[in-house]
Formats: structure tokens, C-alpha cells, sequence
């Protein structure tokens, strides 16, 4: 089973802190020569992918390379990715790290990562940026065409939330606006991550999976507990339908345990090809799964740790 994504990577500032270098990343089989390419970048402010989602400080998604700023057109299309969307994490107004992800592309290719925007000085809904949704063109026609309030549908949930959301079994979550198009190409997962920038600015990123090519075969949400000493279980879903919810009904992960709590310590991504060193609750049931690859993204707002949003691919 191939995932929608295909490519992680992590860029990170170098000693100088003025550009950024490759800090790791998780590839599909078949993508050495791409990673090899990226090994060896660098990337100034507002240069290239990594660099432009620094300047901008917020999310940044690029469904065409071709003609435009990035860097690695060549060898991305010769490795068959074709979308690139680009995370920065800041402490305050200082860049920590950019995770960059990369999309694939097949006839059999569904399922959607979107980028939508509320700017309160010009609306009161959130509306599409960008999106690359594979086959699906009705359901990015009709996405294209759509305005989220504060509350409603996926974008409009994560932007009242806060946190970032998963919304399961969408033909029959009528919280999901636009569940009739998402049904017709087989999408049947939302996850939506929120992202809040030093104005009043918010940004949802979304992720819409299909269960022939999955965003990524296990999401995981964990929250700081009360005293915020460790990280509880707030949310997940898996392909193979494990109930995650009781897996994880007493467990915790403290900070700096793993590769989640190392994103909640270090207030930056954490990516892991090897999860049978994670050491945590979730490394160890991720295992029992047969899954070995782990993205950990921490969400953060107001300079403090909302969540830690996990992805197994």
C-alpha cells in the first residue's frame, strides 16, 4: 500500500542560524537519488521551499514545480513527486526547524492536503489557499468554490479548536461539508492542524486520506495532561482498525520519551526510521503494528505546546 506522502524531510538553521541544511528525512524505496540531491542543499531565507515557508512564517504549499522557486524540479519529477508542502515551527519569531513534505503521483492517486486562510481584517471564513488532490478534480473544483466559518467543517472545526482534529468515516460525518463529493472518490479520513501565527492570522492545513493510498497508515494526537508533566492520548485513527483509545487508556509519554515527547523537549519535528529505538508507549504499540516509520510535528501557540501530531507511514 502506497501513502499519500512520499518524501519527509527536515531542514534545520546551520551553526550560522542564516541558512538552513538538511537535518534527516524518511523516503519511499526507489527515491535514494532524490535524497541524495536534498543531502547536499542549502537554503537561504526565502529561498526554495524551506527557505520561502521561513520568510513567509507560516505554511506554504507548491503544487506545481515547474517555473517556479524551487530548487529541485529535475530531480523531483524524475522521482515522480509532484506537490511540496512546507511547515515551518518558530519559537516566538525565531525558526526552529521547516518540515518539508512531498506528494506522489499514480492513476490511482486520491486524497487531498490543503492550505486554508483567515485573515479577520478581510473575512470572518476561511478559504482556500492552495490544494493538490491527485485525481480527485470534482472534489477540488467544489474546493476550490467553498468558505469555512469558525466551527464548521474541517477547517472551520481545527480553527475553533485550536488543536489539531481527525474526523473519521466522512460519508457519514455530516461535520464534514463536503462528505458527498469526499465519498465519491473514496476519501474517508480528515486531519486538520492548525497554525496560528504572531498576528491574528490563522492558517489550517489539512489532510484528506483515502483508504487505497492513505495520507499515512496511523495519526496520533497527544496533548499536554493538566499539570503538563506528560502527554496523554487525545485522538488517533489507523488503517488497521486497531482501537488506539484503549491501547493507550493509561499511558503517557514524558517529556523528551521518544520521539514525541523529543518534539514537545526540543520544541521542534522529530522524525524516525527506526521506531524499534523509540522507547515510548507509542514506538512500542506502532511496532506491534508492523509500522517503522514515525513523524512527529509539534503544534505550538503562544510560545507553548498545544499538541504533538504523529504520523506513521
Amino acid at each position: 500500500m502506497k501513502t499519500f506522502i512520499r518524501v519527509v524531510e527536515l531542514w534545520v538553521p546551520d551553526r550560522t542560524r542564516m541558512r538552513l541544511e538538511f537535518g534527516g528525512g524518511l523516503y519511499d524505496e526507489g527515491l535514494s537519488a532524490f535524497k541524495a540531491v536534498s543531502e547536499e542543499l542549502r537554503f537561504g531565507y526565502d529561498e526554495g521551499l524551506p527557505g520561502k515557508a521561513w520568510a513567509c512564517g507560516h505554511p506554504v504549499i507548491l503544487t506545481k514545480f515547474a517555473n517556479s522557486y524551487f530548487k529541485r524540479t529535475d530531480q523531483a519529477l524524475a522521482a515522480g513527486l509532484t506537490c511540496g508542502v512546507a511547515v515551518p515551527v518558530f519559537a516566538g519569531e525565531f525558526l526552529q526547524a521547516v518540515l518539508v513534505l512531498f506528494c506522489g503521483d499514480d492513476e490511482a492517486h486520491v486524497g487531498a492536503i490543503e492550505l486554508w486562510h483567515n485573515d479577520p481584517d478581510l473575512s470572518h471564513e476561511m478559504k482556500l489557499v492552495d490544494g493538490y488532490y491527485g485525481t480527485a478534480d470534482m472534489f477540488e473544483f467544489n474546493s476550490r468554490h467553498t468558505r469555512f466559518p469558525r466551527g464548521f467543517g474541517l477547517p472551520g472545526r481545527t480553527w475553533k479548536a485550536g488543536l489539531p482534529l481527525i474526523i473519521k468515516d466522512l460519508h457519514d460525518a455530516k461535520s464534514f461539508l463536503r462528505w458527498e463529493d469526499a465519498a465519491k472518490v473514496g476519501i474517508n479520513l480528515g486531519v486538520g492542524v492548525p497554525y496560528r501565527t504572531g498576528t491574528d492570522q490563522t492558517w489550517v492545513l489539512t489532510f484528506l486520506s483515502a483508504q487505497a493510498t492513505p495520507i499515512a497508515r496511523r495519526f496520533e494526537i497527544w496533548v499536554p495532561n493538566e499539570a503538563r508533566s506528560a502527554l496523554v492520548f487525545r485522538a488517533g485513527d489507523c488503517s488497521a482498525q486497531t482501537d488506539l483509545a484503549a491501547r493507550y487508556a493509561a499511558q503517557s509519554i514524558a517529556r523528551g520519551e521518544g520521539s514525541i515527547g523529543g518534539a514537545w523537549a526540543a520544541g521542534m519535528p522529530a522524525l524516525n526510521d527506526d521506531l524499534t529505538r523509540d522507547g515510548s508507549i507509542a514506538g512500542s504499540e506502532a511496532c506491534a503494528a508492523g509500522l517503522s516509520r514515525m513523524v512527529a510535528l509539534p503544534v505550538i501557540d503562544n510560545a507553548r505546546l498545544g499538541a504533538v501530531l504523529a504520523w506513521y507511514l
